[in-house]
């Protein structure tokens, strides 16, 4: 599995009959910093990649690439490489923040305190 951000969209109107009604979406994996771990970076690579749950532009997603892009219920008679199966909510590195969907990481650790 892979983290990836959703850069676009892509519409195809001629395409396999098992195609129709699948979202494509534009997306470029990310890696974690290699100097810091702090932070996410784009690896400049772009894919295309089927959306089964729904996310929308901008976010961080979960992708598989493979013959495991086509193991899930949705997929498993697509002639596909690459799949959503998940939006990432926070991304920890140890103890340290590096995504947060719903507010920029502090620069202070992640507590694990409940």
């Amino acid at each position: 599995m892979f983290v990836a951000k959703v850069t676009g969209s892509m519409v195809s109107t001629q395409k396999i009959g098992s195609m129709v009604g699948h979202k494509l979406l534009v997306v470029e994996p990310y890696r974690l910093d290699a100097e810091t771990h702090s932070t996410l970076s784009g690896t400049g690579r772009t894919l295309v990649a089927v959306d089964t749950v729904g996310t929308g532009g901008g976010e961080f997603v979960l992708i598989t690439q493979g013959s495991s892009a086509r193991l899930t219920p949705e997929t498993k008679t697509l002639p596909i490489d690459t799949v959503i199966i998940g939006i990432i909510d926070s991304v920890h590195v140890g103890q340290q923040c590096v995504y947060n969907k719903d507010s920029p990481c502090k620069s202070t650790k992640h507590s694990s305190a409940t």
